[in-house]
């Protein structure tokens, strides 16, 4: 696949990709997060040793199955009523409260789930003294979400061991499956039959609060061609030119931008088609996710419909899905604040609650080979969930 027009792709595609660099929006001038300077606390072990066995048993999207039957467990030690919503075959959600009431006025939640390959848990201390405050914990998940899953789990213990929640009625907490992969599990639990006034979703935001996030778009380009020998191309009909010219031509799709959320950017994040290099290939797949500013789903698929099948009209485009721009609560002082690119289980929970974002670790690192953060970091977090929670239930 070394042909000019691949090329030539290939150099549309980086110079898009510098145009749409985009960081995070935050603010520069907010007040210091609660808990940023806090020093360690009495269940930092505690927190540690949760978070340590989260990560340690490997979660992958659809194969969450050993993580949650751990945690089911744990929570029950801890005096939980834990409920399991079965999702697919040996895939379930777990709902968990303190009593008997399962309606709450507030619910906590995160995903158990992880992007693949799987990543051994490390602990590396950067002081010579060994101190906590310095330690760093690295593996897959330590960021995106175990660090969360712990961190809710812990602020709601330490709220319900100093009686600042009810022992029913106040908090529960939602640990579901599938989050990396479309959302099935936060879509299920939509069959639960509750109802909150608030909703705090635990993902990486620095121990910010977000004010929002992008949607998202997602979608195949499929090539059909005729196969045939590769000594004679006139022949048959190459798939991979032509997915190669309709992807060019997605690279040149002006993509709509906000104010509030930047810009709207894309990723041929998959590129499949060919048996070998002798062969016509007869079918080639692209599969692009689009992370969306401003404007609609709808209108941006329509942009891009017009400007392949302009370039390439034997092309084939399947949408999945488009979600767009999510707005979140941010009404609880203290916080800094900030805008995510990324995508979150938020819209895929029905209901009229409010809807906080907040959590621990770098959203930057995750899905990587160096995915990492610290302890200070869940330290912050379970304070600053516990902010949240309290603040909630006085309202």
């Amino acid at each position: 696949m070394k042909s000019t027009a691949l090329l030539q792709l290939w150099g549309a595609t980086a110079a898009l990709a510098l145009q749409n660099a985009q960081v995070p929006l935050q603010d520069s001038n907010a007040a210091s997060a609660p808990g940023s300077a806090a020093p360690s606390t009495g269940y930092t072990a505690d927190l540690v040793a949760l978070h340590k066995s989260l990560v340690e048993i490997p979660s992958i999207t659809g194969a969450e199955g050993h993580a949650t039957a751990f945690l089911r467990s744990y929570l029950q030690g801890r005096g939980f009523t834990v409920e399991t919503q079965p999702v697919a075959p040996g895939r379930d959600n777990l709902l968990a409260y303190y009593g008997a009431s399962r309606q709450t006025r507030v619910l906590v939640t995160s995903h158990i789930d992880t992007v693949p390959p799987f990543w051994p848990y490390e602990r590396r201390s950067l002081s010579s003294d060994g101190s906590d405050g310095s330690d760093e914990l690295w593996g897959r998940g330590t960021v995106d979400a175990k660090g969360s899953v712990a961190s809710l789990v812990m602020a709601v213990e330490q709220l319900h061991l100093a009686g600042s929640v009810r022992e029913a009625g106040d908090v529960a907490l939602l640990v579901d499956v599938g989050e990396e992969r479309g959302g099935d599990g936060i879509r299920a639990a939509n069959d639960l039959g509750l109802a909150w006034e608030a909703v705090i979703f635990g993902e990486p935001t620095r121990n910010q609060l977000a004010r929002g996030h992008k949607g998202g778009l997602a979608f195949n380009l499929t090539a059909h061609g005729v196969a045939g020998h590769s000594s004679y191309p006139e022949l048959g009909a190459n798939a991979i030119d032509r997915l190669v010219r309709g992807l060019g031509a997605l690279a040149r799709v002006p993509l709509p931008w906000s104010n509030a959320f930047g810009n709207t950017t894309l990723n041929v994040g998959l590129i499949h088609g060919g048996v070998a290099i002798n062969v016509i290939p007869e079918l080639a797949v692209a599969s692009v996710h689009v992370r969306v500013a401003a404007s609609t789903p709808e209108a941006i698929q329509a942009l891009i419909e017009e400007a392949v099948l302009a370039a390439e009209p034997t092309l084939r485009l399947d949408f999945s899905f488009g979600i767009g721009p999510v707005s979140t609560d941010y009404d609880v002082d203290g916080f800094e604040t900030i805008v995510l690119n990324y995508g979150t289980d938020i819209p895929g929970l029905a209901g009229s609650h409010k809807r906080y974002l907040y959590g621990p670790g770098d959203y930057l690192v995750t899905h990587s080979d160096h995915e990492h953060l610290s302890v200070s970091d869940l330290e912050q977090a379970v304070e600053g969930y516990k902010v949240l929670i309290t603040e909630v239930l006085k309202r």
